[in-house]
């Protein structure tokens, strides 16, 4: 195949960036941004205390089981949803995935937090309970995503890329097909807001 059927064939592509609420998806959405992909976020929901560097949300990305027409306009581009969504996207276009895993005492340690703060932490399940849910979801998840002839997924680790991001960053590039700045994207993690440790 040549390199402009290639370039071609990946615009067409959409890119989802996806995992559990508090897995790191915002700071892969920060690193694809500055690796030089266009990301789709509206800004409706500002960076705040528990993310300084912005949620890159899309508000339509919540609503896509009653409006995919956007995704048209989503070719060659990356946007944000949590992995509970996936399920709704439809199965007539081609994805790249990648999928944010994280050490789940650390994500239900961040959403604590984060609920916490918000003032709804006594609310829903307890972490024992909410990490059980949490678990058979991936597992649920990631059998679905199998089974998708459609889409291509790479499951990156949160604690990974704080560890090593350069060679995290260059998985990265390799799955785009090379195009990504891996420098670039290396660059923007920042160690001190890792901050909800097991």
């Amino acid at each position: 195949m040549k390199q402009g059927d290639i370039i071609r064939g990946m615009n067409k592509t959409i890119s989802v960036v996806s995992g559990l609420p508090r897995s790191g998806t915002s700071m892969m959405m920060r690193m694809l941004a500055a690796g030089g992909m266009e990301v789709i976020t509206d800004n409706i929901r500002k960076a705040d205390e528990d993310n300084p560097e912005g949620y890159y949300e899309f508000e339509k990305a919540k609503k896509i089981r009653q409006d995919a027409s956007w995704l048209d306009s989503a070719q060659g581009k990356v946007f944000k949803m949590v992995s509970m969504l996936l399920y709704d996207l439809p199965s007539d276009r081609n994805y790249k995935i990648v999928f944010m895993k994280r050490n789940m005492d650390e994500i239900l340690a961040s959403q604590r937090r984060m609920l916490t703060r918000q003032g709804k932490s006594g609310d829903g399940p307890d972490d024992k309970e909410m990490g059980r849910i949490f678990a058979g979801h991936l597992r649920d998840t990631e059998e679905w995503l199998g089974k998708q002839k459609h889409t291509d997924v790479l499951y990156m680790s949160y604690n990974e890329i704080i560890r090593n991001p350069v060679a995290q960053a260059d998985i990265l590039k390799q799955f785009f097909g090379s195009r990504l700045n891996a420098e670039a994207m290396a660059g923007v993690i920042e160690r001190n807001l890792y901050r909800n440790r097991a």
